[in-house]
């Protein structure tokens, strides 16, 4: 769903989301050519940018239309697939973050253990573009209805990891509206392991390798 133009206009003036599909479509296609270890779908410390993409990444030196190989630096809060803003965009709603549906991407597009759909009586959360409650605040009430309640206590916290980066991929410290409440990313997975943020979660994803190979294996076959 495309983001609005009053929030995000750079989206629209730097051509973003075609950019977005490139970087991915690079990415991937130099994964499979070079035969690079599956691993890196998780932390790799590159990817392929060009001048628009690297200003909305804050990644400098990077100028042009044409896309190349760009090495992250240490401080910089990108890595494999989940970095990149064409899986981020595609996972929030074009006015706010969902953590349900990063969450659901996490467990159904990297580990192959997707959740069980939800009770067909049970409403969608409505984005609140007034900014009047965090995300967080308002899965909470979400889950006060039984019916949800075990089933978002094992999606949400994989999406809460990647709070912060914003409806386009964009980094973010602080929510808009809101009164400018900081961003909590922190979670615990299902599993018992407690996560900060994006870069935890990247960590113990890597770390599950057999669950990451089988579930490639069978989306290729």
């Amino acid at each position: 769903m495309p983001p609005g133009t009053k929030h995000f206009p750079t989206y629209f003036r730097d051509r973003l989301e075609s950019a977005m599909k490139n970087e991915t479509y690079h990415f991937v296609s130099h994964m499979l050519q070079q035969n690079r270890p599956l691993s890196e779908f998780i932390d790799a410390r590159y990817s392929f940018l060009n001048g628009a993409l690297a200003r909305h990444y804050g990644v400098p030196g990077v100028v042009g239309e044409a896309f190349r190989q760009v090495q992250f630096a240490a401080q910089t809060r990108r890595g494999g697939l989940l970095g990149h803003a064409s899986v981020l965009t595609a996972t929030a709603n074009g006015v706010e973050t969902s953590p349900v549906t990063r969450g659901v991407w996490v467990l159904e597009s990297l580990l192959g253990t997707p959740p069980s759909p939800p009770p067909p009586d049970v409403p969608p959360i409505e984005p609140d573009t007034r900014g009047a409650v965090t995300i967080r605040e308002q899965l909470a009430k979400h889950r006060h209805v039984a019916a949800c309640a075990d089933c978002h206590a094992k999606i949400d916290p994989w999406g809460f990891a990647l709070e912060n980066f914003d409806p386009i991929g964009g980094l973010r410290t602080h929510y808009p509206g809101a009164k400018g409440r900081p961003i909590d990313a922190s979670s615990r997975l299902p599993s018992g392991e407690q996560v900060r943020h994006e870069a935890d979660l990247r960590q113990l994803l890597a770390a599950r390798k057999t669950e990451l190979t089988r579930n490639l294996t069978q989306k290729l076959l």
